[in-house]
């Protein structure tokens, strides 16, 4: 069962870590990101900062959609991040079963706008995060489980 999908540009850190994973009762994190599963330096980090007792697995977008679709992950509470807002576009794209999306960090980079503390987001990203919510999908920005900002989605459009 997927508990969350979440955006975060640090993928694997101490707050998705421990107050993520324990707030949605995940026992299993899924990245979902191309360049993170050809790089084995970088796996290694993020398999650092794994809490215990929670499985890591490390996939590119398309054999994240793979395993997804084919109830190979129906056991577990699945925690799911993506590194971007297009990773977690295809995914959503692909896999009806995600009914909400967490954006809780996209960095800061040339043509983005800024639309809440920690989320810059360019033109396209906004028309995906739009083509989401006409799709049914529950968009919202939320850095912490305590914290959310229903008002960042209005600068979207």
């Amino acid at each position: 069962m997927i508990k969350m999908t979440r955006v975060d540009h640090r993928l694997l850190h101490g707050q998705v870590a421990f107050t993520w994973i324990r707030q949605v009762g995940a026992d299993c994190i899924l990245i979902a990101n191309d360049a993170v599963a050809k790089d084995e330096l970088r796996m290694s980090v993020l398999r650092m900062a794994k809490p215990q007792g929670v499985k890591l697995v490390m996939k590119s977008v398309d054999d994240s959609i793979k395993a997804l679709t084919s109830g190979v992950t129906d056991k577990y509470n699945l925690f799911i991040i993506t590194e971007s807002i297009e990773d977690a576009w295809r995914l959503c794209q692909a896999v009806p079963a995600i009914r909400e999306l967490n954006i809780g960090g996209v960095k800061v980079e040339d043509g983005k706008r800024q639309i809440s503390e920690a989320v810059f987001v360019s033109d396209e990203e906004c028309a995906r995060i739009r083509e989401l919510d006409a799709a049914g999908v529950h968009v919202f920005v939320q850095m912490t489980p305590s914290e959310r900002s229903d008002e960042a989605m209005k600068l979207i459009g």
